[in-house]
């Protein structure tokens, strides 16, 4: 019996979100920085889960460990904001790196992959709330309960592999994958229907839509597109 209890616990922690397709993806977002000695791990455990239909794993590169001796290449002060938007909001007094926030709901430190595996099925949003749809040119987010922002996304799906030359991880090499390039506010969501241009796409780069309550709140839908 107690091997049949453990065999369920690892399958619940390992499976796949219950709302496995393209409308309905769980957004794991990573605070990190090539900065941060604590950091590596957590980029393994985005980079394994990237390629999951079911998952959105997005790197955010901040600036806050820029002045330890390496400036990361691909820090913006923008992706600190939004960092700091969700500890506001969860009532944290500061930020940290490595850290992940799953739907804007869920926060753990992501450096361990059983942990991400378990809280993405926690905190997945379902099947519910609106729909995301696009024809390339415009997004349309259908009627729902509540209100948002809805943010376009912008990053690169590649490896990329980069030689740290000073700081906590001088003489390292780290692998990323879904850097995030571009983070833009597409407008306000009032729980009716509602049509957003899209900016020209940027070659080399993929595009997703968060659909997200408040500054720092719960990410109500998203959508690649």
């Amino acid at each position: 019996m107690r091997n049949l209890i453990l065999l369920a616990a690892i399958a619940v922690a390992t499976a796949p979100a219950a709302a496995a397709d393209a409308r309905h993806p769980v957004v794991v977002e990573l605070y990190q920085s090539q900065g941060c000695s604590s950091c590596p791990p957590a980029d393994l455990v985005l980079n394994a889960i990237a390629d999951r239909p079911d998952v959105l794993a997005l790197s955010f590169a901040v600036t806050y460990w820029d002045q330890l001796g390496w400036k990361d290449i691909f820090g913006d002060p923008a992706y600190t904001r939004r960092q700091w938007d969700y500890a506001k909001a969860g009532g944290r007094g500061n930020v940290a790196t490595p850290q992940m926030i799953v739907n804007g709901s869920g926060v753990l430190t992501g450096n361990r992959r059983e942990d991400v595996d378990a809280a993405i099925v926690r905190y997945d949003r379902g099947n519910g709330g609106p729909v995301i749809l696009s024809d390339g040119r415009s997004a349309i987010v259908q009627s729902g309960a509540g209100r948002g922002t809805l943010w376009l996304v912008r990053y690169d799906p590649r490896t990329i592999a980069v030689a740290i030359r000073a700081g906590e991880n001088s003489g390292r090499t780290i692998p990323h994958r879904n850097i995030v390039r571009q983070l833009v506010p597409l407008g306000q969501w009032t729980g009716a229907a509602a049509r957003y241009s899209l900016p020209a796409d940027k070659p080399g780069l993929r595009t997703a839509l968060l659909l997200q309550s408040g500054p720092g709140g719960p990410i109500i839908a998203s959508r690649r597109l």
